[in-house]
Formats: C-alpha cells, sequence, structure tokens
C-alpha cells in the first residue's frame, strides 16, 4: 500500500512558477512509476506527466503537448518524493493537480494508487 501526499499549490500570475511536489509514504517506491494528472471544473481528468524507470538508473519523462517544454517531473527517492516544476503558467493550467502511482500511462484509469489533489490557480 502506499499513500500519497501532493503539496505546492497556490494561486500564482501568468507567467510565474510552481513546483508541486508527492510525497509517498508506506513502502519505498524508488521503482514505481508515477504520473501528474489535472482536473478543471467540468473538465475531464487528463494527463499531466509521467516518470518511469528504465531499470537501470535512468528514468524516462513524458508529457502531455500541452505541458511540453514548460513543466518538468523529477524525483528524489531519498525523500521518496517526485516532483512537478512548472514554469511559464497560463490561466488554462488552473486545475487540480494529482499524483498517481502503479503505472506510466497517460490513462489515468490504470493507476493504483492517488493522492488528494493540490489546487493551482493561475490568474491572467
Amino acid at each position: 500500500q502506499v499513500q500519497l501526499v501532493e503539496s505546492g499549490g497556490g494561486l500564482v500570475q501568468a507567467g510565474g512558477s510552481l513546483r508541486l511536489s508527492c510525497a509517498a509514504s508506506g513502502r519505498t517506491f524508488s521503482s514505481w512509476p508515477v504520473g501528474w494528472f489535472r482536473q478543471a471544473p467540468g473538465k475531464e481528468r487528463e494527463f499531466v506527466a509521467a516518470i518511469r524507470w528504465s531499470g537501470s538508473s535512468t528514468y524516462y519523462a513524458d508529457y502531455a503537448d500541452s505541458v511540453k517544454g514548460r513543466f518538468t517531473i523529477s524525483r528524489d527517492n531519498a525523500k521518496n518524493t517526485v516532483y512537478l516544476q512548472m514554469n511559464s503558467l497560463k490561466p488554462e493550467d488552473t486545475a487540480v493537480y494529482y499524483c498517481a502511482a502503479g503505472s506510466s500511462s497517460a490513462r489515468w484509469r490504470e493507476y493504483n494508487y492517488w493522492g488528494q489533489g493540490t489546487q493551482v490557480t493561475v490568474s491572467s
């Protein structure tokens, strides 16, 4: 069992930056794939980014086209934490952001474990 807790959300002006954290507890998950999703009011949950372990010392990252070049996913295994660095934020990035573990898929239904979400609001 893995418990995930997101933090780092908040209100920021367009063009600003935020760093979200996803802290895991319950077990070490350095080899687990982790994804970030977001959901805006009235919209479906959408994929943002995912990070997966290659089997050696390399991690691979995937991004939605809408955030490519602006967001960066990374992890600190010593802290059992995955991060989402968000730069050049736009009002359309406003959503509740969730981290999820157990898959590196872009399909949210393939993930087994979810955090409670953290609100990100970008003002214009």
